[in-house]
C-alpha cells in the first residue's frame, strides 16, 4: 500500500482497504494477485453480501485501487463497478444543556476526554484515535488535525478547559505518542470504542459524529460565522457545513467556547 500512502491516503483507510483485499484474496483462493481479471472482481462485487452501504463502498473502493495501481487496469470505471445508492441519515443534534451536564459526571477521564474533543473542537472519530500530543498548541490555543478528510491538515480550536482536563488524563494515564491508545499503548484506540462512549454516557440514539453535528449547530445557533465553522469543521465547501446546522435544538446565547 505504498502507493496509497504516496497518494496521502489517511492510514486508516489503508488499513481498511488492506483488510478488505485480503478478504478477497482469501474468498476467491487466489495464489496470483497478478492474475485477477476485471471479471472476477465484478463477480466479485456483484455476488457478495453486504452489510452497510458504507462497508459495500469501502470494498469496492479497495478492489478499484488494487486493479487501477497494481494490476494496471484502468478501464475498471464507475461505469462497470456501480456504487450503491447513498442512504442518508440524519444525524440528531445533541441538546447542549445535556451534554454539559453530563460531561463533569464522567469518572472516567479517558472517556470524558474523548467527548469533549468530539464536542469541543469538533474532531471526527478518526481525528480523534490519530491526535498526537505534539499536535496541540496550548499558546495558541489549537489543534492541528493532520490528514483530515482529503488528506488535509487544519487548525481547529481548543479551549482552556479542555486541555486542563487533557493534562489530567495524561498524568493519569502517561500515554506517549498518541493521546488515547488501546491496551497496548503502542496502539491508537478504536473507532467502536469512542462510538460506545457516546451511546453509553450521552445516549443509545447518538453516535459519534453527532457531537460533531451538535459542535457545528451549537456554534452556529450561538451568532459564529458559518465560514469560521466551515474552516474548523475542515469542509470543501459551505453546502456541506450547512446540512450539519440545518437542525437547531438548543439557542444558545453568548457561546464563545463550547466547554470552558
Amino acid at each position: 500500500m505504498r502507493k496509497l500512502r504516496y497518494k496521502r491516503y489517511a492510514e486508516r483507510t489503508i488499513e481498511v482497504y488492506t483488510h478488505y483485499l485480503q478478504e478477497f484474496f482469501k474468498n476467491e483462493n487466489i495464489k496470483d494477485p497478478h492474475q485477477v481479471s476485471q471479471k472476477q472482481i465484478e463477480d466479485y462485487l456483484e455476488n457478495r453480501n453486504y452489510k452497510s452501504t458504507s462497508q459495500q463502498n469501502q470494498i469496492i473502493g479497495s478492489l478499484k485501487l488494487f486493479a487501477k495501481y497494481i494490476l494496471g487496469k484502468s478501464q475498471v470505471h464507475l461505469d462497470k463497478i456501480e456504487r450503491p445508492r447513498k442512504v442518508t441519515h440524519k444525524q440528531p443534534v445533541i441538546p447542549r444543556n445535556h451534554i454539559l451536564q453530563v460531561l463533569p459526571r464522567i469518572a472516567n477521564l479517558k472517556h470524558r476526554s474523548i467527548i469533549a474533543l468530539g464536542y469541543g473542537c469538533g474532531l471526527r472519530v478518526s481525528e480523534v484515535i490519530s491526535l498526537k500530543w505534539k499536535d496541540i498548541d496550548r499558546d495558541q490555543g489549537v489543534i492541528l488535525v493532520r490528514d483530515g478528510k482529503g488528506a488535509k491538515d487544519r487548525y481547529t480550536p481548543i479551549s482552556e478547559g479542555i486541555i486542563d482536563m487533557l493534562i489530567a488524563y495524561f498524568r493519569e494515564y502517561k500515554t506517549k505518542q498518541y493521546v488515547f491508545t488501546g491496551q497496548d499503548w503502542r496502539q491508537q484506540y478504536s473507532p467502536s470504542s469512542c462510538t460506545a462512549i457516546v451511546k453509553k454516557y450521552i445516549g443509545k440514539k447518538y453516535r459519534f459524529h453527532s457531537l460533531r453535528k451538535s459542535f457545528a449547530t451549537h456554534l452556529y445557533d450561538a451568532g459564529n460565522d458559518l465560514a469560521k465553522i466551515q474552516d474548523a469543521l475542515g469542509h470543501k465547501n459551505e453546502k456541506t457545513t450547512r446540512i450539519y446546522v440545518e437542525t437547531s435544538i438548543d439557542s444558545a446565547r453568548n457561546l464563545t467556547s463550547l466547554i470552558n
